[in-house]
């Protein structure tokens, strides 16, 4: 008997000792991994997805004392490009009601002065994570006239059901 380096007990190719069951779910995983990277890839470079980036670093107790964050609101900074400077807190966001006219393009610079909150403005992409001692800004443009309803998604106390507010898309030629 000469020793060929190989594993008498086991018959054929390497891959033989795979259960076929097994395999199939190897296979499966694989597919779903390459689906879902497909999804992440055209959802953030087709449909324009973003993430929220952190722009600036700030001081939660002084925030609202200098600088953009003491008179939140709406800035025009060119043609149909808009800037919006909101603070979160415990239970509203100032400003709660925000007008634009439509195809503008707005980039939110949203921070929060005491805890956590979240930013979901309805039927757009605009879905923000709100931590204190961060800005978070996003850019989104609003081509359809109408009122978007937008709400803290975040849990931030006994009174979080009552912090939304509303963004107007104002028609074109008003």
């Amino acid at each position: 008997m000469t020793d060929d380096g190989g594993d008498s007990d086991r018959p054929g190719s390497a891959t033989d000792w795979i259960d076929p069951l097994e395999r199939n779910w190897l296979r499966f995983s694989i597919a779903l991994l390459v689906v879902f990277s497909l999804a992440v890839g055209i959802t953030g470079f087709v449909l324009g997805f973003q993430v929220p980036g952190e722009h600036d670093r700030v001081d939660p107790n002084t925030v609202a004392d200098s600088g953009p964050f003491s008179e939140p609101g709406i800035q025009k900074i060119g043609s149909g490009e808009y800037e919006v400077y909101m603070l979160a807190k415990q239970f509203f966001f100032e400003p709660r009601e925000i007008t634009v006219p439509q195809g503008a393009t707005v980039t939110f610079h949203v921070t929060s002065t005491d805890v956590q909150h979240g930013l979901k403005i309805q039927d757009t992409n605009v879905n923000m994570q709100i931590v204190p001692g961060h800005v978070s800004t996003l850019t989104a443009t609003f081509d359809e006239a109408g009122e978007y309803p937008f709400i803290c998604h975040e849990f931030c106390g006994l009174a979080h059901a009552g912090m939304f507010g509303t963004l107007t898309v104002e028609p074109e030629g008003e």
